[in-house]
């Protein structure tokens, strides 16, 4: 957003639903502000109709719905999570937190996220699941990784945090995996501030998740009238969002359609504007993916070196324009390289780490700050 000084241009605003208030006053009028209420049941069953009916279980936050699904499907120390090197740090913390090893495996070039050809390498007899991140809401050959997975009775589980929107052949993102995880924070398209969800696409999953969710009780058969005893079932945690968070999702999910066109409207701006930066500097955009439907969650370039990325990224500064770039490599960062079992090779992951840079882009980016980053592009000469 440009500020009051009509000078600088933020990467990020926070969306505020139209009728977020109204919705937040209610909720706060009622009784029932913890988790699983009248508004929890609204937003999940306004995302199910987004993912094909899968079931939804709201969580505090995009890692919370992470560490679900590793807790969901019992993973621990003789177990492998193979993750792409280039993502965020939330999904190799909740395959740690359950006790697996880490395998970071490289990204495909056009997507920035796992294929086949990363991730079948590195399957062996102790393999149980693979994360794929659909970086920038950008996705390719799921159903192929979703069937090989399968074959080796392995678990797909879809990091969806940039994806919802997104479709891949007619199918939505996120409903692919056995199990998917979303993201509500303030920088998504879909945003409560804190939030997220795991999406349940294995029905033999689902009581599981449950249990899990609600701190390893059955707690939710109790209060449906499956049981007539609350009582202790195996570990869990608390994994629900508050009610009132709930209520604010419901305004962003109804104002859905408007901010992805607005995003959509954003992303067209960018292409159009800066052709001619891209003609003469080198810097690349990414390629269009065939039966694709962008999620439009960020607008991203690569540099040509690390070098001009820097040097871009400097003049937005002094042009008051909050460009930024994004992942380091996971397996190279002091952490991710003492807890690496393996010495895998990551050039792609470790390649665009230097190269990227993300664009301003929000659910209600004005027109006039698309064409404020245009225009300081345009006027930089490497």
């Amino acid at each position: 957003m440009v500020t009051p000084d009509k000078k600088r241009v933020a990467f990020n605003r926070p969306y505020q639903g139209k009728r977020a208030a109204e919705y937040v006053q209610q909720a706060l009028s009622s009784h029932h502000h913890s988790g699983d209420g009248p508004w929890t049941l609204k937003a999940t069953q306004e995302l199910a109709q987004m993912l094909n009916g899968a079931d939804v279980l709201l969580t505090p936050s995009g890692t919370h719905a992470l560490e679900l699904a590793c807790m969901t499907l019992d993973l621990g120390p003789d177990d492998e999570v193979i993750i792409p090197s280039f993502t965020f740090t939330s999904v190799a913390t909740a395959a740690l937190r359950s006790g697996s090893t880490v395998r970071f495996a490289d990204v495909d070039h056009d997507t920035l996220g796992l294929s086949l050809a990363t991730v079948v390498p590195l399957v062996n007899r102790r393999t149980r699941a693979v994360i794929a991140v659909h970086y920038a809401g950008r996705a390719r050959d799921l159903q192929d990784l979703r069937d090989y997975c399968d074959s080796q009775e392995i678990a797909l589980i879809e990091d969806a945090a940039h994806a919802l929107g997104g479709a891949l052949e007619g199918k939505p993102l996120g409903s692919f995996g056995h199990l998917s995880c979303l993201s509500f924070h303030e920088t998504k398209n879909l945003s409560c501030g804190e939030g997220g969800a795991l999406v349940v696409n294995d029905p033999q999953l689902l009581r599981l998740a449950r249990i899990v969710r609600e701190k390893g009780t059955n707690r939710f058969d109790l209060f449906n009238g499956y049981v007539d005893k609350y009582t202790w079932l195996g570990p869990g945690s608390s994994f629900l969002l508050s009610d009132i968070s709930a209520a604010i999702l419901c305004a962003a999910i109804e104002d859905f359609p408007v901010t992805q066109n607005r995003r959509r409207s954003a992303s067209q701006g960018y292409d159009a504007g800066l052709d001619d930066f891209i003609a003469r500097t080198g810097f690349t955009r990414p390629v269009q993916l065939p039966n694709h439907l962008n999620s439009h969650h960020m607008y991203y370039m690569l540099a040509s070196s690390d070098a001009k990325r820097d040097a871009i990224l400097d003049h937005c500064r002094n042009s008051h324009i909050q460009a930024v770039f994004h992942y380091q490599s996971l397996a190279r960062t002091p952490f991710g390289s003492s807890i690496a079992r393996y010495a895998d090779p990551t050039p792609v992951s470790d390649d665009v780490s230097r190269r990227l840079l993300r664009l301003p882009l929000y659910s209600d980016i004005p027109d006039q700050a698309v064409a404020a980053v245009i225009a300081a592009f345009d006027g930089w000469r490497p």
